[in-house]
């Protein structure tokens, strides 16, 4: 006999399009795009998702109350850890208006860091359920990204695929 054994995949694909500054992105004209995927679930996230999907109750990752988080921390994921791992350059940015986006089995997510914020190298990322590392942080992904100059704007993307 054959015995059926269910599994959830997890794809998740960090964006990064960089814009020389505001004007060039309300253009649309960036200079550097760049596609990172994976990332490690943190225990508190996923715990997070449990009780939800359960209606246990907790801060749902919504527009309202959805984060993404950069951070210059290049210490390697965990799933212990609870947040950016950055002592001082850290920034959680609101989602955009319409964000996040549900399209089958996919959820985006999407943060604008304008011409003053998140001016520090790139190293690590993450979405929470709020604007600081109290919130409970869902993932997170460590790359070196460059650095964000003052004056241009970046777009970061969090795009989850569940199969």
């Amino acid at each position: 006999m054959n015995a059926i054994q269910d599994k959830i995949g997890w794809k998740p694909l960090w964006t990064i399009t960089k814009f020389a500054d505001d004007a060039a992105f309300e253009r649309g004209e960036h200079f550097e795009k760049v596609e990172l995927p994976g990332n490690l679930l943190l225990n508190e996230g996923i715990t997070r998702l449990l009780n939800l999907l359960v209606g246990g109750g907790g801060t749902a990752f919504n527009n309202a109350s959805s984060y993404l988080g950069v951070g210059d921390s290049s210490t390697a994921a965990n799933a212990t850890q609870t947040g950016l791992q950055a002592a001082t350059n850290k920034l959680y940015k609101a989602m955009e208006a319409t964000y996040p986006q549900i399209t089958n089995q996919s959820v985006a997510f999407r943060s604008v860091f304008t011409s003053a914020e998140a001016n520090f190298a790139w190293e690590e990322f993450t979405v929470a359920n709020g604007n600081s590392d109290a919130s409970e942080n869902l993932n997170r992904k460590v790359s070196s990204q460059g650095t964000k100059a003052s004056g241009q704007t970046w777009q970061l993307d969090l795009t989850i695929t569940f199969s």
